[in-house]
């Protein structure tokens, strides 16, 4: 790689992605300017509501590389190309080399001056975790409320909220069944197993997926039950695996979600940037977060929340993000791939 793309893919690389797939892929043409690309076979693409994700995850990533390029010394101009992922062309592979890339767009780098501000954002950046672990049950102060509302209000979107015990603990056990309901459909169960890693090494070996020990599980029993799906509903059986995922969900007290304009590849990628934004900013709080993904790609899951939320989405309107959020112990380290996995002639 051309410097000082370098040191920006090595820290760039700790974006947050569905699943930890990690599926961006960076082509550096010089040394100011590269290609951004999105891996199709880092998808998640067996429920068709969950494919604007991969827009959304390609603005999650753009919003961090803003923040790594700032502290890096540089401004970032892009050039978007806001086409329509097509997941039917890794069925319909032709051959090529490139067929699982779809194109993203071009980033160039502009010089600019550090600031602490920027040092400090990227610090924010790499620490910024997903937190499963149980909350304390406290609520984040109306500052941190207020912060989140602004960055939304600012990009057309609206945050909402709500700590009222009776919704919150609905949405948790909505968010719950998901899971259980996810596994029946085999196209979403073989997606949620390919994508899960049973073990410390396995997770370091491979660097990305859903770790048992980020998921706080033990390994073989994560490993069981979804090698088993049958006996989520078995009686007796059921119930423990079903108590244990749910002992991670202790101490929810506030929900959020993030609603606005979610009909096309610029609206999804302008979404993830927003969604981006907050996160950083509820970081800087010492406020952990955890995205529900599920409850928004599930129809069924996704048509309850609505219901129970009071959400309106008509006009193009949507509630595409759902997370829980407060406070909570540090969460296990997620690993990530090297820098070379995600850029075009390095190690993949």
């Amino acid at each position: 790689m051309a410097s000082p793309w370098t040191g920006i893919i090595e820290d760039a690389r700790h974006y947050p992605s569905p699943h930890n797939s990690q599926p961006i892929v960076v082509r550096v043409e010089d040394d100011r300017t590269a290609t951004v690309f999105y891996d199709l076979r880092r998808g998640l693409p067996a429920e068709s509501f969950g494919i604007p994700f991969g827009h959304v995850c390609a603005g999650v990533f753009l919003a961090g590389l803003e923040v790594v390029a700032r502290a890096h010394g540089f401004s970032v101009q892009e050039r978007l190309d806001h086409a329509e992922m097509d997941f039917g062309r890794l069925d319909a592979a032709s051959g090529a080399a490139d067929e699982h890339l779809h194109r993203l767009g071009t980033v160039r780098l502009r010089p600019r001056a550090v600031t602490a501000d920027d040092r400090e954002a990227l610090a924010r950046f790499l620490a910024r975790r997903t937190s499963r672990r149980p909350y304390d049950a406290t609520l984040v102060d109306d500052a941190a409320i207020e912060a989140a509302s602004a960055i939304a209000s600012a990009a057309g979107q609206r945050f909402r909220t709500t700590s009222d015990r009776s919704t919150v603990d609905e949405i948790v056990r909505v968010n719950q069944e998901t899971l259980f309901d996810d596994l029946q459909h085999d196209a979403v169960h073989d997606e949620i197993l390919h994508w899960l890693r049973f073990s410390k090494r396995q997770a370091a070996t491979t660097g990305d997926g859903l770790s048992a020990e980020t998921m706080l599980m033990p390994g073989p029993v994560l490993r069981f039950a979804m090698e088993h799906r049958g006996l989520w509903e078995a009686p007796g059986v059921g119930g423990v695996f079903k108590r244990v995922y749910l002992s991670t969900m202790r101490g929810v007290r506030q929900l959020g979600w993030l609603e606005g304009p979610f009909r096309t590849p610029a609206e999804y990628v302008e979404a993830g940037r927003v969604f981006m934004r907050i996160w950083l900013e509820f970081t800087a709080r010492g406020i952990a977060l955890h995205p529900f993904g599920t409850v928004i790609t599930n129809p069924r899951s996704h048509a309850a929340f609505v219901e129970q939320a009071g959400v309106d989405e008509s006009d193009g309107r949507m509630a595409w993000m759902l997370f829980r959020f407060g406070h909570s112990a540090p969460p296990p380290l997620a690993h990530r791939r090297p820098a070379a996995a995600m850029t075009l002639g390095g190690a993949r």
